[in-house]
């Protein structure tokens, strides 16, 4: 019995590194250039590099009412 099954387990392990022999890849010189050209298409729209108004940050402290 443990040589049959010893005989499947490698025949999933063939079949998965065929799946992922078969898989395209990008270098990362491409994957680089490609978020470095996202970043900067979408730059004016980062709240974290443009700054929020005070109005719309959720994130703002609160304001604490006190009565004299």
């Amino acid at each position: 019995m443990s040589g049959s099954s010893s005989i499947i387990a490698m025949k999933k392990i063939v079949q998965q590194l065929r799946l992922e022999a078969g898989i395209n890849r990008v270098k990362v010189s491409q994957a680089a250039a490609d978020l470095q050209k996202f970043c900067l298409q979408n730059a004016q729209q980062d709240p974290l590099l443009t700054g929020m108004s005070s109005s719309n940050n959720p994130f703002r402290p609160q304001k604490v009412c006190s009565f004299l």
